[in-house]
């Protein structure tokens, strides 16, 4: 038995492995999404057999969620740095477009059209309320005046009783819509320019993702 802190080879190996097996797995979901994600097709390209493979991930599904956990983790990272480092809502935004554009197929995977028969456990749930949670800490402080002067009135009354999106989050009703908003058309916008919609179109998909961000942060 490994000692607290310490990893036998045997544990060495297993991990380095299992790390193997995602990045053929993110090779896979790069060349034909992840409803074609295969272990027998990643057991072949590793010279394992499927049982052999099926020791280090039981199934496709724990492999999936396995890339989801990591991609929301790394997600939820990166906003927790700009938090620190002081960043208001428009850096976050800035911060989700740039982790965005590192990665596409990580992005896709968790805000792209949901893998057919795959349901997503508990604790992935959690990850994603610690983003909105920093999102909704950073629209508080926006959802002042300015914001309450250009208030959608039937939305904000609908929010303040469907609330179950945010959580226990005490944000005021104008700060949810805000965020709402926010989280929304930011994500519409990266997803049409991830998919490659604004190629050929001949403007800088930049210019518009700043333009939304002058547009929600008052």
């Amino acid at each position: 038995m490994a000692t607290a802190g310490k990893e036998t080879p045997r544990e060495r190996y297993r991990a380095q492995l299992r790390a193997e097996i995602k990045e053929r797995a993110w090779e896979q979901i790069a060349a034909a999404g992840a409803p074609g994600l295969s272990l027998n097709a990643i057991a072949k390209q590793m010279g394992m057999s499927g049982p052999a493979l099926y020791r280090y991930f039981a199934s496709r599904d724990e492999l999936i969620t396995e890339l989801i956990r990591d991609a929301y983790r790394s997600l939820a990272d990166t906003i927790r740095a700009a938090a620190a480092s002081g960043a208001d809502l428009a850096g976050f935004g800035r911060a989700l477009r740039a982790w965005a554009l590192e990665d596409p197929q990580r992005y896709f995977l968790i805000y792209g059209t949901p893998v057919p028969g795959y349901h997503a456990p508990a604790d992935i749930t959690v990850i994603a309320s610690e983003i909105m949670d920093a999102l909704l800490d950073a629209a508080q402080p926006a959802a002042g005046p300015a914001a309450a002067a250009t208030q959608d009135t039937p939305l904000e009354a609908h929010l303040a009783g469907h609330r179950q999106w945010a959580g226990d989050h005490p944000a005021s009703p104008t700060a949810l819509r805000l965020a709402l908003h926010f989280w929304t058309r930011l994500h519409g916008a990266l997803s049409l320019e991830l998919a490659g919609h604004f190629d050929g179109m001949g403007f800088d998909p930049a210019e518009l993702y700043e333009d939304e961000l002058r547009h929600l942060t008052p």
